[in-house]
């Protein structure tokens, strides 16, 4: 699709974000089911549901801008989704499993992040300022999250440090 002039642009990114924030509730929910650990499940699963909602809020700013999404093409997920299978499946130590998972996620949120924050500041731009609420929500999820994850990675470092300490 040629793009013609700014908005078409904030409307295909807006776009991609819709497509792969929608392709990251389903990658989340199998890295939960992949994690081994009951609180990162509950927390990938947690941030699949966070991302259904993400996707009603971009639907909104598109009624508010009112545009449609346009069909966007993009290998970025299956592409992601293939090597972390892969790579998951030459892992043997329950510890580096959960790492892996969890840096796996915080890989995928900090996409939709950049995402975010670049949309945020063209929604501004464009004077769309309703729509920069939005997104603004979108981008404080996704920020929350990477806190979230950054503390589990902390805690499954410290859990194996405790158990190298005692034994």
């Amino acid at each position: 699709m040629p793009v013609k002039n700014p908005k078409e642009m904030f409307v295909m990114v807006l776009s991609h974000a819709r497509h792969g924030t929608e392709r990251s509730a389903t990658i989340y929910k199998e890295l939960s089911e992949l994690a081994q650990n009951s609180e990162i499940q509950q927390a990938l699963a947690a941030r699949a549901f966070i991302s259904h909602q993400t996707v009603e809020k971009i639907d909104e700013a598109f009624k508010l801008i009112g545009e449609k999404p346009v069909d966007v093409t993009g290998r970025l997920h299956d592409v992601f989704v293939e090597d972390f299978r892969k790579e998951l499946a030459e892992i043997q130590s329950p510890e580096a499993r959960r790492l892996f998972v969890l840096a796996k996620a915080n890989h995928l949120n900090h996409i939709r992040t950049a995402e975010y924050v670049t949309l945020g500041a063209a929604a501004d731009v464009s004077g769309h300022y309703g729509v920069g609420v939005l997104l603004e929500s979108c981008l404080a999820d996704h920020l929350a999250f990477v806190e979230r994850t950054k503390r589990f990675i902390r805690g499954v470092i410290e859990t194996k440090i405790a158990g190298r300490a005692t034994a």
